[in-house]
């Protein structure tokens, strides 16, 4: 299932860690990057690739929110609820959301551009409120920050960077 370009980085990530147990968190990446997604079927392919119990996968990805269980848009929009958070508004910020696209927290637009959620804590408190859109962080958001945001998605010029930037070492601004 994996491309022969995934295979190899599996091979590499083996090499990296002392046992396969160890390398199923960025082996399940791995399949989220090409698939989009984790479903069953891909759990139980990545327990036989690593030849590990299918219900160690399981845990694995029923506990990290990062792993996605079902399809999600192109743009992932999930908004920080924890408590630094939701003290300087996150709450707002995902009812705004919610109107601006016209769904609900776990759902997706119909034209399968956004999905919304709201996770645990991503590790910006100093900027809350905050939000991750795919790989990348998006802090002391206001809903005219956010609707400049979405109207970039929308238009294909608020493309996320392509790269993930560890936003805990290097601030990331908002560019609209």
């Amino acid at each position: 299932m994996f491309t022969e370009e995934n295979l190899r980085k599996v091979e590499e990530i083996k090499k990296r860690y002392p046992t396969t147990m160890a390398t199923v968190l960025p082996v399940l990446w791995i399949a989220q990057e090409q698939f989009g997604w984790i479903s069953e079927e891909v759990m139980h392919y990545v327990a036989e690739l690593l030849q590990v119990p299918f219900n160690h996968v399981l845990g694995v990805v029923t506990f990290y929110s990062m792993y996605n269980r079902r399809p999600v848009g192109k743009y992932h929009i999930q908004v920080c609820a924890n408590v630094s958070c939701m003290l300087r508004g996150s709450d707002s910020i995902v009812e705004h959301l919610e109107k601006r696209l016209g769904i609900k927290v776990g759902e997706t637009t119909p034209d399968r551009m956004f999905t919304l959620s709201e996770v645990e804590c991503l590790g910006s408190c100093g900027t809350a409120p905050m939000m991750q859109v795919n790989n990348d962080y998006y802090e002391d958001l206001t809903f005219e920050k956010v609707d400049r945001l979405l109207e970039g998605f929308r238009d294909g010029k608020g493309e996320t960077r392509s790269k993930t930037q560890d936003a805990r070492s290097q601030k990331q601004e908002v560019k609209v």
